[in-house]
């Protein structure tokens, strides 16, 4: 007689896979966090697009400001900035400290100063 606690246990094989496909998730509704937010620069554009237009606007936009209006964190706002905004699209990003706080705003590139002189011109001889 074999002991309860001798015996050989057998592992069980695993359950094969439905051909039924699972149905589809519906699509998640929008968070109470940000479901009272209504700002002047959400108009159904993607967030991207919101936030360089309040860059491009003439009193730029603080980090708070851009936060409120995606519901994203500060860190990611900047993260946004140095990212997005300066390498890939290459934008020249200026920030000034003022009272509220500090403004970032998206500035056209001053023309690149040439350190070199003019060539001087070759006069072609004719024979």
């Amino acid at each position: 007689m074999v002991s309860p606690t001798l015996e050989v246990r057998m592992s069980r094989s695993k359950p094969k896979p439905s051909s039924r496909s699972k149905p589809a998730k519906a699509p998640k509704g929008k968070s109470k966090r940000n479901a009272g937010l209504v700002s002047a620069f959400s108009s159904g554009k993607t967030k991207h697009d919101q936030i360089l237009s309040m860059l491009h606007a003439r009193g730029g936009a603080t980090i708070a400001a851009i936060a409120r209006a995606t519901g994203w964190q500060a860190h990611s706002v900047r993260g946004f900035f140095a990212g997005v905004v300066k390498k890939k699209l290459g934008l020249n990003l200026a920030s000034e400290k003022t009272r509220s706080g500090r403004v970032y705003r998206i500035v056209e590139p001053k023309p690149p100063v040439s350190s070199r002189k003019a060539a001087p011109e070759v006069e072609q001889f004719h024979a």
